[in-house]
């Protein structure tokens, strides 16, 4: 995903994929990652995209819903990561289906609040699910 975006030069692939799959073995065992595979009908041993979800804890804060009411939030966020589609399955919904099953878990999970951060390209369909532009900031150390 990193590498197609632009974001890791090539001689730190293999870096970033064994750092990888280290923290996600972690996460996984600890219970604070929950993943999502797709594969083709006619090819099941084959993974052709993918989607995540790192929960976090957050302190209790006011939560305000659709009609304006507002209630206590139990701090049970999640943030999606990793969501990626090989290039040769794209445009056919695969994307939009993974989401979906991130949504529909975390709304079965009961959770306060669900983010992630997009690419450019991936703006278009998170918007059209539903997700909306906020307040957050990101520091960068000046050097």
């Amino acid at each position: 995903m990193f590498q197609d975006m632009g974001e890791v030069p090539p001689m730190m692939v293999e870096s970033l994929i064994a750092a990888s799959r280290s923290w996600i073995e972690g996460a996984l065992d600890a219970g604070e990652y929950v993943g999502w595979l797709a594969s083709p009908k006619q090819a099941s041993h084959i993974v052709v995209g993918g989607a995540g979800v790192q929960l976090r804890r957050a302190a209790p804060h006011p939560l305000h819903n659709e009609t304006g009411d507002v209630t206590i939030a139990k701090g049970a966020h999640a943030i999606v990561l990793n969501v990626y589609v090989e290039p040769e399955w794209r445009r056919h919904g695969l994307g939009a289906l993974l989401m979906q099953q991130v949504i529909d878990w975390a709304q079965s999970e009961q959770l306060d609040r669900l983010v992630l951060h997009s690419s450019r390209q991936g703006r278009e369909l998170y918007e059209r699910l539903g997700f909306v532009p906020t307040n957050e900031m990101q520091y960068r150390k000046h050097t």
